[in-house]
């Protein structure tokens, strides 16, 4: 009688890459599934939604040209409305089905990973979702500042009539990009933790990075400095904050490493003691090998 194959041994959780392919599909399927199901989650509370993104152009003057006893935004084309709509309804669905399509995210990249980066991400993950929303909010606070500005080079003979997709898609791209802008530094941080980015390398290069954050907040955003200003002010301190954290981390690394204080040129002391050959450790490094 023929005794059982065993199982082959893979503590490594390692596929193939057609495996991998599977896997990535089903998830974007479900992630899929679940945006969907967010789009009518959209579509339910979509007036309510577009009366929350349009108060802040509603609470200026000029956007009562058209109409004196409300908010005028106008329509130029047959389908504006239903695009308006739509880009509404996938706003709403990304995040109410942000936690299902981040957990998809997460369980296939998961694998790779090992124990001390799952514990980084399982911190910086959620601080990534609080600066993304307070980068959002500061956009959607400013934005009747910028369009104040942005009104006042309006000549005497002109009236502004503000597109209804034209004033969405630059309240979505706001809020989009001063998120990301926020979440920026945290991953600055995030790469000096698991050694690709040290500190010396962040204050070399801090001139550029502080210019290079006007340069990004100038492209952006509008044409204006209350929106460059919004945006590049706190990139710059959250940049100054990451590279704070660095230095700490660097020196914590640097007290907890017994080789610092060694040049590159010294040899290092060798371990003479005689060692067993039947050392569990020895036997595993060979098996390795093999």
């Amino acid at each position: 009688m023929r005794a059982p194959r065993r199982r082959p041994v893979n503590p490594d959780a390692r596929m193939p890459l057609m495996e991998h392919l599977r896997e990535l599909r089903g998830r974007v399927v479900k992630a899929s599934i679940a945006l969907a199901l967010g789009c009518v989650v959209g579509y339910v509370a979509y007036d309510y939604v577009w009366e929350f993104l349009k108060a802040p152009y509603c609470s200026l003057p000029e956007s009562k040209v058209a109409a004196q006893d409300g908010c005028s935004l106008i329509v130029t084309g047959p389908f504006d409305a239903f695009f308006v709509a739509f880009k509404v309804w996938l706003f709403v669905g990304a995040i109410v089905s942000a936690p299902f399509w981040l957990y998809q995210l997460w369980a296939f990249v998961a694998p790779a990973l090992h124990g001390r980066e799952k514990r980084y991400a399982y911190i910086f993950a959620p601080l990534a979702a609080v600066l993304f929303v307070a980068g959002a909010a500061l956009a959607y606070y400013i934005t009747s500042y910028a369009l104040t500005v942005l009104f006042s080079f309006l000549p005497d003979d002109a009236e502004p009539f503000l597109t209804i997709g034209e004033y969405l898609s630059y309240m979505l791209i706001m809020m989009t990009m001063f998120g990301l802008g926020f979440v920026l530094p945290l991953l600055v941080a995030l790469l000096n933790i698991i050694g690709i980015l040290p500190h010396a390398a962040i204050a070399k290069w801090r001139r550029v990075i502080i210019f290079s954050s006007f340069v990004l907040a100038a492209v952006v955003t509008p044409a204006e400095p209350i929106s460059m200003l919004a945006l590049a002010v706190p990139l710059v301190i959250l940049f100054e904050a990451a590279e704070l954290f660095a230095f700490f981390n660097d020196r914590r690394k640097k007290r907890h490493d017994p080789y610092e204080d060694l040049s590159d040129d010294e040899a290092s002391e060798l371990d003479e003691t005689p060692t067993s050959l039947d050392d569990p450790d020895l036997e595993e490094e060979a098996g390795k090998r093999s």
